[in-house]
C-alpha cells in the first residue's frame, strides 16, 4: 500500500471547497423538509387514496391477467381456473434474450419482475448489463403506445391493416419506392421476414444504421483483407492490450463479454500466479476503461492519427510520409514504450480504436498485423454482428427522402429524427413520404411524425432469436401475454407481404427446424424443446483464415495527418468529443428512470449531460463548475453545464449522446438533457464524432444531481492499492494492516452462528465500477427512484453505490487540505479505484448499538437485519455508521403523488419483487443481503433434505456481474468459494482499526504500471 498516495472522491473534496467544509460540518447533509412533513402528515406521511387503488386495482388485474389470456380484459377479476404453470408464492424462469447474450426472465404469479443472465451464456457467463437489468421496468411503461394508431387516431388492427396493404398497392403501381430503416437486425428469423417483404415488394430495400457506428471498423476491414464485418475481439488472449479511445469495458460493442475477457486475465486466478496483461489507455476524456487502465494517457482528438501513425512506425521501424512528434511528451513516451511491450508480446497482443474512421482503422489494422494478432485476439471468421450498420446506405436514404422517390418508409427499432445529426430537416423530408410506419412501442420523435404506429411488442412479449456471434444463436420466447394491443412488427411485415406463414411463432420454428438446429445436430419438436429449456445452440467455430493486410499505408497516413490537423484548435475553440454514458447509451432507453438515476461512472452525474472539461481550460475561461456554456460545432449550438473532470484532455470538451429526447414518454418530456447527435458530421463516408467548437459563457449555473461527495469518509484510508512488481516482491505490500491494531471483544457480546455465516468478498481487480449492480439491486429489492431534484438534496435511495476515487499518479506534493482551485496545477495525470460500497453487516455493528427501538440487529447468520415496521426514523443508525451505507425514505415515492414521473403509476409497480417489502416514510433501509434469496434457498434446500450448496445462492448485484467482482456465501464453509477469496493475500476490510469486524472483504487494486521518463 502507497501511504503517499492520497485519494479523493472529486475536486470539492480535494479542495476542501467552503460548500463541502460546510456541508460534513452537519450531522447531516440534507436538511430535514419540515414543509413536507407538515403537508405529507409527519415523517410516516400518508398514501393518496386514488394512488393506493390504482396500485392494486384495474392495473395489476390488467397485466396479471395477460399472464394466462388473451381475451380484452375489462374486469379485475381473480383466477376462476389457475394457469397450470404459475403456482401463488413460486417463480418460475424461462430462457430468452436480450441483444444476443442469453438471459432468463423470473416471473411471479404470471408476471416478469427480474432479468438475470443465464450463467451459460457464451458472451458474458451470466453476467448482465445495466439495460438487461432496467428492461423489465420498460414492459410496464404506460407511456407505451397501447394499440394500432391510424393518422393519430386508435383503430382495429384489421383496419390498420387494410391500409397499409392498400397503400403499399398504390405504391407498387406507382414504381416508387419502399424502404425499412432499421437498427443492426441480428436475428435471422427477423431477417428472413425483411427478405421474404422485400421479395414481395421489389422496389423495397433494407437500410440499416446504427447511431453509434461502427461503419468505419467494417469498411477497413473490407479494404485491408476484403472482409466486410465487425470482428470478435478476444481480450482474453492478450497479455499487452493498447487502445485508442475505445471504451471496451463500458459501451464499446460488447462491453459485458469484453469485461469477462479482461478480468479472467487480471483478477483472482491471475494474481494467484503473479501475473496479468496490462492496459494502456489513450483517450480524450475520462471513460469507464481508461479509469481501469494500468497506464492512461490523456490525448486530444487532434492527436490519436499522430500517435498511432507513430506508433505503427516504431513497432515497424519505417518511416511513414509526414509523421512528426507529437507536442504531447507524455504521449510520446508512452508510444517509444507501448511499441516496444506490443513487440515482445507478438501474437499476444491487441491494439483497438474507437474511432469510426475507416483511415484510422486500417492504420490500426496494420499495426494488428504486424503484431500477429488476425487469428489470436482478433477474429474476423466468427466474428460479431452486433453493429452492422452502413453511414453510407442512412446518408443516400435521407438523399432519396428529400428527392422525393421514396414511396413509403417502415421504421423498426430506429429513430433517426432523433439520433441522425439532420434528424431536423429529415423530420421536414419524411413528412411528405404517402405511407409512413414506425413500429415504436412508445411514441418517440420518429413515430410522432409518422401516419401509422403499428406498435411492436416489448421483448419479454415475443417470440424471436438472434446471433451477436457467428454461430451463436440464442431464442426468445414470451413470459407474458401483451399487456396493451400491441403486435409483433415481424407479424405485421408477414401480414402486410400475404406471407404464407401468417403466424411469426411457425415461421420462427421453420427457421430453426431448417438452418439453425441442424447445427447442433439438433431436430423436430425435442430439438427445439431443449433449446427452449437451454435458451441457445453454439455452431462450430469456423478455422481461422489466413488474413495479409494490404492497403497503401502512405495515402492511409496522409489522410490520418490531414485529418488531425484540421481537428487542431486555438484561441476560444475545443476540440470536442462525442462519446456515450453507459447508463443511457445512445438514447433509446432514456425514458427509464433506473438508468436516468445510475450515477455515470466515472462524473457520478445523474439525470443530466453536461460539458466536461480540463481544469486547464475552466480556469481559462474563468469556469466554475455549474457554469453553464455554449458549444457551437457544425452549425449547432446547445447550453450545458460545466463539469471539471479529472483527465481531461487540455484543449478538449467531452458531452454525451443519448440526451435532449423530446418524445417518448414523461421521464424524457420532463427534460431531461440536451441532444449531442446534431455534432455529427459525415466525412470520408462515415459519421465522424469529432469536431471543433467555440464554447462561450452564458452566465447561469446550474446545479448537477451529482453524487459523488454524498457519503464522504472523511479521507479515512479505505482504498488498498499497488503496483504488481511490488505485489510480486510482498503480497503483504497490497494490504497494509494497521501496526498494533486491535480487537476489544471483552465490549462485544459475540454471535454464535452454528450453521451459516454469510459473507462477501469483493475484488477491487474485478471490479470496472460499472455500475450494472446498482440497477440489479433496484429491480431485486423494491427501491424507489427519486428524481433529479431528491439526488441533489443527498437522498438517493440506492442501497449499493460505486465509490470511484481519484489519486495522483505522482505523489501530489503542494497538495494539502488548504489547497484552493485557483492554486491547484494541474489534475489531468490521475489514476482511478472503483469501490462497491453497501452495508458491511459487522459483527459489532455500530447501528445496532444506538438504535432506541431495535429496529436494526444481528441474526445468528452473520447479517445486520432491519426490522422495517419497528422504524421510527431517528436516523441514528445513518450517524453512526462509519460507511455511510443507511438510507432514509423521505418520501412514499412509489405512491406519492410528486414522483409521478418515475414509478408512480399502475403499471410500473407490477415490476416489485412480492418477496420484498416496500418501505413507507419515515424508515431507514439499507442492503439486506438479499435475505429473501437466502430464505428461498434454505427451503429449498430443507425441501430436498441437504444442506445449502456453495454457489446455490446468489446475490442480485453478484449474479449480475460480468466481471466476478463479488462472491457470496457461507464463512463455515472452509470449502466455499467466498472462504477461498478471504484468504487471499489480497484480502482487507475497510476500517478494521474502528473494531467493527466487517463481514465483506476487499481484494486490493494491483496495477501493471510501468515507468514513463519525464
Amino acid at each position: 500500500m502507497d501511504s503517499n498516495k492520497k485519494y479523493w472522491k472529486g475536486v470539492e473534496e480535494l479542495t476542501r471547497t467552503p460548500e463541502f467544509v460546510e456541508l460534513n460540518k452537519n450531522e447531516f447533509a440534507e436538511p430535514i423538509p419540515i414543509e413536507d412533513v407538515l403537508e405529507g402528515g409527519g415523517l410516516a406521511g400518508k398514501t393518496p387514496r386514488r394512488d393506493f387503488l390504482k396500485a392494486v386495482g384495474f392495473g395489476v388485474g390488467a397485466v396479471t391477467l395477460a399472464a394466462c389470456q388473451r381475451v380484452p380484459v375489462h374486469k379485475s377479476i381473480p383466477y376462476l381456473i389457475k394457469p397450470e404453470e404459475v403456482t401463488p408464492g413460486v417463480a418460475n424462469y424461462y430462457v430468452s434474450t436480450y441483444e444476443g447474450s442469453a438471459i432468463m426472465v423470473k416471473t411471479r404469479e404470471g408476471r416478469p419482475i427480474k432479468v438475470e443472465g443465464n450463467p451459460n451464456d457464451l458472451l458474458s457467463k451470466g453476467g448482465l448489463s445495466a439495460q438487461a437489468q432496467a428492461s423489465v421496468l420498460e414492459l410496464y411503461d404506460v407511456n407505451r403506445v397501447q394499440g394500432a394508431v391510424k393518422d393519430g387516431a386508435g383503430v382495429t388492427w384489421s383496419t390498420l391493416d387494410d391500409h397499409v396493404i392498400l397503400e403499399l398497392a398504390k405504391i407498387v403501381d406507382a414504381g416508387t419506392k419502399i424502404r425499412i430503416v432499421s437498427s443492426t437486425i441480428s436475428s435471422p428469423s427477423t431477417l428472413s421476414v425483411i427478405a421474404d417483404f422485400i421479395a414481395a415488394y421489389p422496389t423495397a430495400k433494407h437500410v440499416t444504421y446504427d447511431a453509434v457506428s461502427y461503419t468505419g471498423i467494417i469498411q477497413a476491414n473490407q479494404n485491408s483483407f476484403g472482409k466486410a464485418v465487425l470482428p470478435h475481439y478476444n481480450f482474453d488472449k492478450a497479455d499487452v492490450i493498447v487502445s485508442f479511445g475505445a471504451d471496451f469495458l463500458g459501451t464499446w460493442i460488447s462491453g459485458e463479454e469484453f469485461t469477462r475477457q479482461y478480468v479472467s486475465k487480471r483478477a483472482a486466478k491471475a494474481l494467484e500466479e503473479k501475473k496479468m496483461s496490462r492496459h494502456i489507455q489513450f483517450e480524450t476524456g475520462m471513460s469507464l476503461t481508461g479509469t481501469n487502465a494500468d497506464v492512461r494517457i490523456a490525448l486530444k482528438p487532434s492527436e490519436e492519427g499522430i500517435a498511432l501513425v507513430n506508433l505503427y512506425n516504431a513497432i515497424s521501424g519505417t518511416t511513414l510520409p509526414g509523421s512528426k512528434a507529437l507536442q504531447n511528451k507524455a504521449a510520446n513516451n508512452a508510444i517509444a514504450v507501448v511499441a516496444k511491450e506490443l513487440v515482445a508480446a507478438k501474437g499476444r497482443s491487441l491494439v483497438v480504436a474507437g474511432s469510426n474512421d475507416v483511415a484510422i482503422q486500417i492504420l490500426v489494422n496494420a499495426i494488428n498485423g504486424l503484431l500477429g494478432s488476425y487469428g489470436t485476439t482478433i477474429d474476423l471468421d466468427n466474428y460479431s454482428r452486433q453493429y452492422a450498420g452502413n453511414d453510407a446506405e442512412l446518408a443516400d436514404f435521407v438523399n432519396e427522402v428529400k428527392r422525393g422517390e421514396v414511396g413509403a418508409v417502415f421504421f423498426l427499432n430506429a429513430n433517426p429524427v432523433y439520433d441522425f445529426y439532420q434528424g431536423a430537416a429529415l423530420a421536414k423530408a419524411i413528412e411528405k413520404v404517402p405511407l409512413r410506419v414506425s413500429f415504436s412501442d412508445t411514441k418517440d420523435e420518429t413515430a410522432a411524425i409518422c401516419n401509422v404506429i403499428a406498435p411492436n411488442h416489448h421483448y419479454l412479449e415475443s417470440w424471436g432469436d438472434d446471433s451477436a456471434i457467428e454461430g451463436y444463436y440464442t431464442v426468445m420466447q414470451p413470459t407474458i401475454n401483451p399487456v396493451y394491443d400491441t403486435r409483433q412488427a415481424e407479424q405485421s411485415l408477414l401480414v402486410w407481404s400475404s406471407n404464407a406463414v401468417n403466424n411469426y411463432y411457425n415461421y420462427v420454428r421453420n427457421v430453426w427446424n431448417t438452418r439453425v438446429l441442424p447445427l447442433a445436430g439438433l431436430s423436430g419438436q425435442a430439438g427445439w424443446e431443449s433449446v427452449l429449456q437451454t435458451g441457445f445452440i453454439k455452431a462450430a467455430d469456423k478455422p481461422a483464415g489466413a488474413y495479409a493486410f494490404s492497403f497503401d499505408l502512405n495515402g492511409v497516413a496522409q489522410k490520418v495527418l490531414s485529418q488531425s490537423a484540421q481537428l487542431a484548435t486555438s484561441g476560444d475553440n475545443l476540440e470536442l468529443q462525442i462519446y456515450q454514458t453507459s447508463a443511457i447509451r445512445d438514447g433509446k432507453h432514456a425514458n427509464n428512470p433506473w438508468l436516468q438515476e445510475l450515477p455515470d461512472p466515472v462524473s457520478k452525474v445523474t439525470w443530466d449531460n453536461f460539458a466536461a472539461m480540463s481544469l486547464e481550460d475552466m480556469k481559462r475561461l474563468s469556469l466554475v463548475e455549474g457554469d453553464v456554456v455554449t458549444i457551437d460545432a457544425n452549425g449547432y449550438s446547445i447550453a450545458l453545464p460545466a463539469l471539471l473532470q479529472p483527465g481531461q484532455a487540455a484543449g478538449t470538451v467531452s458531452v454525451a449522446v443519448g440526451y435532449g429526447r423530446t418524445s417518448g414518454g414523461l421521464v424524457i418530456e420532463g427534460g431531461v438533457g440536451k441532444n449531442a447527435f446534431p455534432f455529427y458530421s459525415l466525412r470520408n463516408g462515415t459519421f465522424q464524432t469529432t469536431t471543433v467548437a467555440k464554447v462561450g459563457k452564458t452566465g447561469d449555473n446550474i446545479q448537477l444531481a451529482q453524487t459523488q461527495t454524498h457519503h464522504s469518509i472523511e479521507g479515512r484510508n479505505i482504498v488498498r492499492e499497488t503496483s504488481l512488481a511490488e505485489f510480486v516482491k510482498n503480497p503483504a505490500h497490497a494490504v497494509g494492516h494497521h501496526e498494533g491494531h486491535k480487537k476489544y471483544d471483552l465490549f462485544w457480546q459475540e454471535h454464535e452462528r452454528p450453521n451459516y455465516d454469510w459473507v462477501m468478498a469483493i475484488d477491487l481487480n474485478a471490479c470496472t465500477g460499472c455500475g450494472a449492480c446498482v440497477v440489479a439491486c433496484n429491480a431485486e429489492n423494491n427501491i424507489p427512484v427519486v428524481g433529479r431534484d431528491e439526488v441533489r438534496r443527498r437522498r438517493e435511495m440506492h442501497w449499493i453505490r460505486i465509490d470511484r476515487y481519484y489519486t495522483f499518479n505522482e505523489k501530489g506534493e503542494g497538495i494539502t487540505e488548504e489547497t484552493e482551485i485557483a492554486k491547484l496545477e494541474d489534475i489531468s495525470n490521475v489514476s482511478v479505484v472503483h469501490q462497491p460500497m453497501l452495508c458491511q453487516h459487522c459483527d459489532h455493528a455500530p447501528c445496532e448499538t444506538v438504535c432506541p427501538v431495535l429496529a436494526t440487529v444481528h441474526s445468528s447468520e452473520g447479517l445486520n437485519h432491519m426490522a422495517y415496521n419497528r422504524c421510527v426514523g431517528t436516523r441514528y443508525c445513518a450517524n453512526n455508521c462509519p460507511f455511510k451505507v443507511r438510507r432514509f425514505n423521505w418520501f412514499n415515492y412509489w405512491n406519492d403523488s410528486r414522483f409521478d414521473n418515475y414509478l408512480n403509476n399502475p403499471h410500473t409497480q407490477l415490476v416489485l419483487n412480492p418477496d420484498v417489502t416496500t418501505r413507507s416514510r419515515g424508515v431507514m433501509e439499507k442492503c439486506s443481503m438479499c435475505i429473501q434469496r437466502i430464505q428461498a434457498g434454505k427451503l429449498k434446500a430443507k425441501v430436498e433434505k441437504r444442506p445449502v450448496r456453495d454457489g446455490e445462492i446468489k446475490m442480485a448485484c453478484e449474479q449480475t456481474c460480468s466481471a466476478g467482482a463479488i462472491i457470496f456465501g457461507n464463512r463455515n464453509d472452509p470449502n466455499s468459494a467466498v472462504s477461498k477469496a478471504l484468504k487471499s493475500e489480497r484480502t482487507y476490510y475497510v476500517l478494521e482499526e474502528f473494531n467493527v469486524e466487517a463481514g465483506i472483504g476487499y481484494q486490493a487494486k494491483v496495477r501493471n504500471t510501468f515507468e514513463l521518463e519525464a
